[in-house]
């Protein structure tokens, strides 16, 4: 699948989703788009998931009839977002068009 990652999207992230193609939003020169403005643009360049630790997002946005899947991260740090890999990738990995899946927070011994 061809994955965006938003600008809070840990950048290490990306080496783990080996059976996707990933870029990031700020490679591509959309680091100032509004959130509702990125979803439209990723959904007309072909992107199927869109990575994010915008937890607000569901709420700010209708994702009613989008066919980008979303995957909301747990944190935008990547040491705190490295304990949650294995269901990062398998929400990725799984990610349907228009799915929403959220990755609960469990505190770390770093925080």
């Amino acid at each position: 699948m061809k994955v965006l990652f938003d600008q809070n999207a840990p950048r290490p992230l990306s080496r783990f989703l080996v059976k996707h193609v990933v870029a990031r939003a700020a490679e591509l020169g959309w680091e100032e788009l509004a959130n509702a403005d990125l979803i439209g643009v990723a959904e007309t360049q072909g992107f199927e998931v869109l990575v994010t630790a915008d937890r607000n997002l569901r709420h700010q946005q209708n994702l009613t009839n989008r066919k980008l899947a979303i995957v909301v991260l747990p944190w935008g740090q990547w040491f705190k977002v490295r304990p949650h890999l294995t269901e990062v990738v398998r929400a990725v990995d799984a990610a349907t068009p228009g799915s929403y899946t959220e990755i609960h927070r469990v505190q770390t011994a770093k925080e």
